[in-house]
């Protein structure tokens, strides 16, 4: 067993084909699954094939029709807290994530993975399993060449790791690449030298050989590996081939393309007709760059093409290797569509006399949104500029993310809809019912029940403690049951809280709010999940009891006292 003591090796060999397990005996080794958890970034609801988009996902396609497709999974609206939560099963105010990878000085808020959150990885590790990632980690501040690097992959359970520690970056030149924990260059980077150097690609090749490596090595033991990738998170960066094959398709502007998801996705029975199409944002007939515009989208399209390819060389290995059979794969996305406006405004006048000195083979991209290519040339951004090459800079827009999350409401941000809503595939052949396969499953789920989902397929309980510190246990439910027709066993809500926007979803009910100063808003989400009608004054107890249960669970999660102005004072309520 690896990773395993004196003393739980001679129980392994005394008790096999069982072992011990968080003080309990669990299934033998060869029985448990392998897991491979992919998240992408910044993406909306109806953005891949299989949830409506007309973006060519062929692959992922693939996985939901012998898989199962959640219509209402959730994530927490912004990508730090995402991968908190996904890590550890918890709220992120709860890992210590409530906002970004900064210090807030509030307990929920300390932008670092906090010691008694337990990782997967941490937790796998313990059960048997080897631990590899490969992407993107943001679940530290401390991401510098002087850093700690206490909160860094290999020190929160992962064996191996390649990626970036902290957030968005060039896809030809990530901010913060490192491996196993010393940063690097894609130039001088010993083990991995492709003909062209693109990040979606370097994540996908460097997660299969982490897994080759494993079945050679250590093929008694499964494997979990976290694949984190940054697409299609600004900059718009794709490549030249990738681009072609969207050119035109995106000319319609933003209204027709939404018109066309929201047949699809009420088509495939993903969204309720009777459910109204949310406000369009932006007026394609006024825009005064319309070609800079479908060129934002066909570049933003490509990512995501591409990323779909190379989870199918993902799938393809695992199948080739005899793996893919017994092996839990999830698909889900970090938060909604992004409205960010990065990139969006010219920059020609700052730079039209500046020059740079090349990075060199060994110079350190630290910054997110550089100033420089590698080879010394200065960094474009606005219309002036046609987004793909990586000496751009530019984000797709409100107009597009609006596209993204079809027909839901905000964006990336907030806990409405449209920021929270994800698209979740569920594949694994070997526990999968064949009468379920290709079936949609509508009952609300969330971040936090990923954790509890891994445990329950693996048949082990969640430690009490690692390395003799206590851990809080996790808040979610397992999601096996949604992969035989079954029902969810969830007695609490779920919650949300980021950047003082407010949600609670229990049953058909959600109360929402915008802001620390927002008013409450009640959505029967059966009815009406786009959030265009307002029940509030029509069930004021339904939203005095709601609200009070908000309330309980901010202040034992964490989220209160935030780091808000004002402060929270039973805001939007009375």
């Amino acid at each position: 067993m690896r990773h395993a003591t004196k003393t739980t090796r001679l129980l392994a060999v005394i008790l096999a084909p069982c072992f011990l397990f968080g003080g309990r005996l669990v299934q033998a080794e060869s029985t448990r699954p392998n897991i491979v958890l992919i998240m992408a970034d910044d993406m909306g609801f109806s953005d891949i094939g299989c949830y409506g988009g007309e973006i060519q996902t062929p692959h992922l396609d693939q996985l939901a029709a012998g898989g199962v497709r959640l219509t209402q999974f959730y994530n927490t609206a912004r990508c730090c807290p995402t991968r908190a939560s996904l890590l550890t099963g918890l709220y992120p105010h709860q890992a210590g994530m409530g906002h970004m990878n900064y210090d807030g000085k509030k307990p929920g808020y300390e932008g670092d993975l906090r010691r008694d959150a337990a990782t997967i990885a941490e937790v796998l590790r313990l059960a048997g399993y080897g631990t590899y990632m490969s992407g993107k980690w943001h679940v530290t501040r401390h991401n510098q060449a002087d850093s700690s690097q206490h909160n860094w992959p290999r020190q929160r359970g992962f064996d191996r790791f390649y990626g970036t520690i902290t957030g968005a970056g060039s896809f030809y030149d990530p901010a913060t690449l490192a491996r196993e924990n010393t940063f690097i260059t894609p130039e001088n980077d010993e083990h991995y030298q492709p003909e062209t150097y693109y990040y979606t690609d370097a994540i996908t090749d460097n997660a299969i050989s982490f897994v080759r490596d494993h079945l050679q090595a250590d093929a008694a033991n499964p494997f979990f590996l976290y694949v984190s990738y940054t697409a299609a998170h600004w900059p718009m960066h794709a490549l030249p081939e990738d681009i072609a094959k969207y050119h035109g398709v995106y000319d319609s502007g933003y209204s027709a393309a939404r018109t066309a998801r929201l047949k699809r996705v009420r088509d495939m029975g993903l969204v309720d007709p009777a459910w109204s199409l949310s406000p369009q944002a932006g007026n394609w007939n006024a825009m005064p760059h319309k070609q800079w515009e479908s060129r934002c989208m066909e570049v933003y399209a490509a990512m995501v093409d591409r990323m779909d390819r190379d989870i199918g060389q993902l799938v393809t290995f695992l199948r080739e290797q005899d793996q893919l059979e017994d092996t839990l794969i999830f698909y889900l996305q970090d938060n909604g569509g992004c409205a960010e406006g990065v990139g969006r405004k010219s920059n020609a006048e700052k730079i039209a006399d500046v020059e740079f000195e090349p990075l060199g083979r060994d110079g350190l991209q630290t910054k997110v949104i550089p100033v420089q290519t590698r080879d010394g040339r200065p960094v474009r951004m606005g219309p002036e500029a046609q987004p793909g090459s990586e000496d751009t800079y530019i984000a797709y827009g409100r107009g597009w993310a609006n596209v993204s999350n079809t027909p839901f409401r905000e964006y990336k941000h907030w806990v409405h809809e449209g920021g929270i809503s994800t698209p979740l595939i569920i594949h694994w052949p070997a526990r999968i019912a064949l009468s379920q396969r290709n079936e949609l499953f509508r009952e609300p789920a969330h971040l936090i029940d990923i954790m509890t989902t891994c445990l329950d397929a693996v048949g082990a309980e969640f430690p009490t403690e690692i390395d003799g510190a206590t851990i809080q246990p996790p808040e979610g439910v397992s999601l096996l049951p949604a992969l035989q027709g079954g029902s969810l066993n969830r007695s609490q809500p779920i919650y949300w809280e980021h950047e003082g926007n407010r949600a609670i979803r229990d049953g058909k009910w959600k109360l929402v709010a915008k802001g620390p100063s927002g008013a409450w808003q009640l959505h029967d989400m059966e009815a009406d999940r786009t959030e265009l009608q307002d029940l509030a004054a029509d069930h004021p107890g339904e939203v005095d009891r709601l609200a009070g249960l908000w309330e309980d669970w901010a202040r034992r999660a964490r989220v209160l006292p935030w780091i808000w102005d004002p402060p929270y004072a039973r805001v939007g309520g009375e």
